[in-house]
């Protein structure tokens, strides 16, 4: 429900400038505070969903698309007419924990709410100290939600938070250490992962809140992206990656297995490769701990037979040819691609992905990989809307998805037709 996919890179350099000092006579807060603040602000991503791409840093804003209509984030700068300037540590801690503004009114939840009432009244303490003392204050009037009747009624959010905000901590397992336990309050509470990772029900309520249950972080979609499965499934999931792959992913936006694409390249420019080492291995140690949620116990088989076809110019496959025309230079005929720049197709988990809405995108509108501090640039897919026709796309995303040992189902047309109407994109011009 967050509107990740719609922030730009080019905001980070602007969201964590040291600004002005205390606001409305507040003492200053300590030094040490403000730093942790500034640190969890930036593994909760606030920066992602409160600042609009050319906008002031988290002066709110920013339209995010639910199945429902469009919610925009609000000021969170320290303005006191229009943002938090007046909120006390317990009224910031009432907004950002159980979901009511200052004003008594009840916040939707896109605002992940729900996931932040699992952190500690410190850690929330800290990120008020940050907002208070490093974001200069702008003036900017929030704007009205546009959902579709009868969501538009804030009232029915009381029994929905009945139904969906549970504020006990973060559980504790006796039988993990110390970075099992540090991981899960990183993964569930603060960069609360569940909110696009974990499946929602029909009244919007994720179906999960931890490991124990079976659809916690089991995959969902998200503004037409599918969020991928984070448990231990061997094909669809993190069943075959190990915890280095994880911090590498997360730090870099790459390793072998695969390459950020999408609102997740957001995540891991703005949030993730600030994260320190200990943390990065906390969260990997949390996320390997959690079982396969759909099964997949048997690694991936590669299969050679679709590599040797196209080697010897056979396209007799339906999608071999646009494969081989433009994919195969990057992919390679094996479907392995280059590693930490073009991803393997052949088992790769969104490729496989039961939901192919993530591979549509991609092959419509294109992709860029995550800008982030440990390479020198970012790696830009073309899109293929524009040259490529619905039935053409199908047939191939229907060859990437059943070739080199894939066994996922085909792409129908009317799947890419709904998603390029979705994206407001033209199909391409017939001669």
């Amino acid at each position: 429900m967050r509107g990740l996919s719609r922030f730009r890179n080019g905001l980070l350099a602007l969201a964590f400038l040291p600004m002005a000092g205390a606001v409305l006579g507040a003492p200053p807060a300590p030094a040490d505070q403000v730093a942790r603040g500034r640190y969890l602000a930036r593994i909760a991503n606030c920066v992602a969903c409160h600042t609009v791409p050319g906008g002031a840093p988290m002066a709110g804003g920013l339209p995010l698309e639910t199945d429902v209509g469009t919610v925009y984030s609000t000021n969170i700068t320290p303005d006191a007419d229009t943002g938090l300037g007046r909120y006390s540590l317990d009224d910031f801690d009432r907004a950002v924990r159980h979901g009511q503004a200052r004003d008594g009114r009840r916040l939707y939840p896109a605002m992940p709410y729900t996931s932040y009432a699992k952190m500690t009244r410190d850690d929330v303490a800290a990120i008020h100290a940050w907002l208070r003392s490093e974001v200069k204050p702008v003036r900017q009037a929030n704007r009205e939600t546009a959902l579709r009747w009868p969501y538009s009624m804030r009232w029915l959010l009381v029994p929905w938070n009945w139904l969906n905000l549970r504020s006990d901590p973060v559980r504790a397992d006796a039988k993990q250490g110390e970075a099992w336990r540090r991981g899960a309050y990183l993964v569930q509470a603060v960069a609360h992962c569940g909110a696009c990772h974990t499946p929602r029900g029909a009244l919007y309520g994720e179906k999960g809140i931890d490991e124990r249950s079976r659809h916690f972080l089991s995959g969902a979609t998200v503004e037409g992206w599918s969020a991928t499965n984070l448990t231990g499934d061997t094909l669809t999931g993190l069943g075959s990656w190990s915890k280095a792959d994880l911090v590498e992913y997360l730090h870099t936006g790459r390793n072998a297995h695969a390459t950020s694409f999408g609102p997740m390249s957001t995540v891991i420019a703005t949030s993730t490769q600030y994260m320190s080492a200990t943390d990065l291995d906390a969260v990997a140690t949390y996320l390997k701990s959690i079982a396969g949620a759909r099964g997949e116990t048997q690694p991936f088989r590669p299969e050679p037979a679709a590599a040797t076809r196209l080697e010897q110019g056979r396209f007799d496959a339906a999608g071999a040819r646009q494969y081989a025309t433009f994919c195969m230079p990057c992919h390679q005929s094996s479907g392995k691609g280059f590693a930490r720049v073009f991803p393997p197709l052949a088992g790769n988990p969104t490729v496989v992905d039961p939901n192919p809405a993530s591979l549509i995108n991609l092959l419509l509108d294109g992709a860029v990989t995550a800008r982030v501090n440990t390479a020198p640039t970012d790696y830009h897919m073309p899109g293929y809307g524009w040259t490529m026709e619905d039935q053409e796309l199908a047939n191939l995303l229907t060859f990437i998805r059943g070739s080199w040992g894939n066994r996922a189902s085909p792409v129908t047309t009317e799947a890419v037709a709904d998603r390029r109407r979705a994206m407001g994109l033209s199909a391409p011009e017939t001669p």
